[in-house]
């Protein structure tokens, strides 16, 4: 049978005639809208699992599109950065998500990105916007420009890594000229979005220097939103996170301020590096 009138079908007595004037109903809301939505293309590690943070730092009117690369049967490590941050790889999850026409795509992964170093960090943004992103960012990359944005010169480090690729991690900042005053790792395998924030909280407190300028947390699937801002408190300097400084380098680009803490971060952006 073919239903001219959908709702007809489920039993409901719906008009298909003229519009019904709703200005004679003034308890209702103003109507005009939705407000324009804004849309952001997020290609994600396999095994991100804390994709409710990233909702977090974003204003209502912006949406998160999420892409993941291939899944690949490794513990988090050196090796399965530079699995998930094959070109081909971002490349193919970037054209996943460009039917939204999102005004720019974020490779989410902190290891991913710094594995190979800054020039490799940059070589990925340029496979994104080679596959059709608008504007491309990565959490390393976003990583540099808070680090040139806020002068920091000298950092200390979280990571819940191993030691390898913590080091990995020290090379892409010195390579950027940074000095790393000190640097700790939680040596985990897989599960890090299982962390608690004390964990967390108590390790960012231990790797703390007084010469640090920042405290940079890396890892995109490691739980930070809610103890940025008593930390950032406590220590009187930034607590920088890889969400928080994917999401802010995003809103950046879209000339929207950045949501969320980081209180260092909320009124210094360009929109994309010099």
């Amino acid at each position: 049978m073919i239903v001219n009138n959908p709702g007809l079908a489920w039993g409901w007595n719906v008009s298909v005639g003229k519009p019904m004037d709703l200005s004679l109903f003034p308890e209702l809301p103003d109507f005009d809208g939705p407000v324009e939505q804004r849309d952001v293309g997020i290609i994600a590690p396999f095994d991100l699992a804390i994709e409710r943070e990233l909702w977090r730092w974003i204003p209502a009117e912006v949406t998160l599109h999420l892409a993941r690369t291939h899944y690949e049967p490794v513990p988090v490590s050196r090796a399965m950065a530079e699995l998930v941050s094959a070109a081909g790889h971002l490349q193919a999850a970037t054209r996943d998500v460009l039917h939204v026409e999102p005004e720019v795509v974020a490779y989410l992964c902190a290891s991913g990105s710094f594995v190979h170093g800054v020039e490799y960090e940059k070589t990925l943004v340029t496979a994104i916007e080679a596959a059709g992103a608008k504007a491309a960012v990565t959490t390393s990359g976003a990583l540099a420009e808070a680090i040139i944005a806020l002068h920091i010169s000298r950092v200390c480090v979280l990571t819940p890594y191993d030691q390898e690729l913590t080091d990995l991690l020290r090379v892409f900042l010195n390579q950027l000229g940074v000095t790393v005053l000190y640097s700790d790792h939680l040596g985990l395998g897989g599960g890090i979005w299982k962390v608690n924030y004390r964990t967390v909280a108590e390790r960012i407190l231990a790797a703390d220097r007084p010469d640090a300028q920042a405290i940079f947390v890396s890892c995109t699937n490691l739980r930070t939103y809610d103890i940025i801002t008593p930390l950032e408190k406590m220590l009187g300097k930034p607590i920088l996170t890889a969400n928080q400084l994917t999401m802010w380098a995003c809103l950046g680009r879209m000339k929207l301020p950045m949501m969320g803490p980081g209180r260092w971060l909320r009124d210094v952006f360009t929109g994309a590096p010099q």
